[in-house]
């Protein structure tokens, strides 16, 4: 009994006025942040690579092949805080054989499958066809086997299959741009339509979502982008850092347009939920939102970017910069998603009283596990970058034989 009591008095330590029971302690945690943030880093480094595939940015041309596999690497784990947070992975097929047309969640289920096997497979596929067929020439042992299996041992390398494989995966790269909005706009979508709560609710969330989707993809590939060709001991195409950070600031601008017009259109509104909401702002929320996510991860980037439109520093000092850039935008990315999540559990549907909020190192929702869902993405795409080595892709001017 007595430890009853102290599990009570301990619950109730974290609650601040009025309310409810079934309140006091959150249903989603770090895993469901990080659900919509690795959804987001995968729409959006598939938006970079269509840029140059179909919008024909040649400058990009160094950061599509990286972009494509870090697409693919994230969106392989993408579910997995989901079913970690939900617990029984064994029953994560359930929701393909047993679909319901009213369930949002269940919808992504086919969307992530479509997104997954038909578009980001598909095209890397066809993509790198050709160049593992060369490969598996010069490859032996498991390496050899892998492109053998992966090329249904086929030898056909001939200028019609190539230019067939090259037109396929433009088709599907443009499949893969609303495929791309519509894998991330779900999320949004999911939050805006819990009328319930007023600081999700609102008809803006789904685009936000997108637009902040767009900017931590972009921002992910050029740290990469930066970082492998570091590792590589190669010089970074300095044509191609500035041409990135030109769209991400862009993006950056729509993004953080979008973010205050919700934000003025709560102000005006200040309907009966006002209160509560400016009082969780400028408490609760006032470091992770105010200084990481737009101090931060908003106005310093975006400051920095539109000062490097006028006025260019050297080469070095840029190169700085955009590495510094890319981390802070990543950082301010997941405590957005980290304010809308965790945010809107921290005020009761009373406007009367506040919960609060604490991580266990260990456990399904603790820091570890959030942790592994953070580094398995980056061990998948160090072996698909050791696989398909962009780097190694043989010119479709040079001459070659096949066996």
């Amino acid at each position: 009994m007595d430890m009853h009591f102290q599990h009570l008095y301990e619950v109730l330590s974290h609650v601040k006025g009025f309310i409810y029971p079934n309140e006091i302690e959150l249903s989603w945690s770090i895993l469901i942040v990080q659900y919509p943030y690795i959804t987001g880093l995968v729409a959006g480094a598939f938006i970079l690579a269509s840029l140059e595939r179909v919008f024909k940015v040649k400058v990009l041309g160094p950061t599509y092949n990286i972009a494509l596999l870090t697409a693919l690497a994230f969106l392989m784990v993408a579910t997995m805080p989901l079913i970690s947070h939900l617990g029984k992975p064994q029953r994560a097929y359930e929701i393909m054989t047993t679909p319901h047309s009213t369930s949002a969640m269940a919808i992504f289920g086919f969307v992530y499958l479509w997104y997954l096997m038909v578009v980001l497979l598909l095209e890397i596929w066809f993509d790198n066809r050709r160049d593992m067929i060369l490969w598996s020439q010069k490859s032996t042992g498991f390496k050899r086997f892998l492109y053998r299996a992966f090329t249904l041992y086929s030898n056909d390398i001939s200028p019609r299959s190539v230019a067939l494989d090259d037109k396929i995966g433009y088709i599907i790269t443009i499949v893969g741009i609303p495929s791309a909005f519509l894998l991330h706009g779900y999320v949004g979508f999911i939050f805006g339509s819990v009328k319930a709560n007023p600081w999700w609710s609102t008809v803006l969330m789904p685009v936000i979502f997108l637009f902040s989707a767009m900017v931590s993809g972009i921002a992910l590939v050029m740290f990469l982008y930066m970082v492998i060709s570091r590792l590589r001991k190669v010089k970074v195409d300095m044509a191609c850092l500035d041409t990135i950070a030109k769209y991400l600031f862009y993006i950056l601008i729509l993004d953080f347009t979008l973010e205050a017009l919700d934000q003025i259109h709560r102000i005006y509104e200040a309907e009966e939920s006002f209160e509560i909401l400016s009082l969780l702002v400028s408490g609760k929320l006032y470091i992770t939102l105010i200084i990481f996510q737009v101090f931060m991860g908003m106005l310093i980037p975006l400051f920095t970017l539109g000062l490097f439109q006028f006025y260019k520093p050297s080469e070095k000092i840029r190169r700085i910069t955009y590495l510094l850039i890319s981390m802070l935008v990543l950082f301010g990315i997941f405590w957005m998603r980290w304010n809308v999540v965790i945010g809107g559990q921290l005020f009761s549907k009373s406007f009367y009283g506040f919960t609060d909020f604490k991580i266990g190192l260990i456990g399904s929702e603790g820091y570890l596990m959030a942790a592994l869902w953070f580094v398995v993405p980056f061990l998948i795409l160090a072996f698909l970058l050791w696989l398909l080595p962009p780097w190694k892709k043989h010119p479709l001017e040079e001459p070659v034989s096949a066996e």
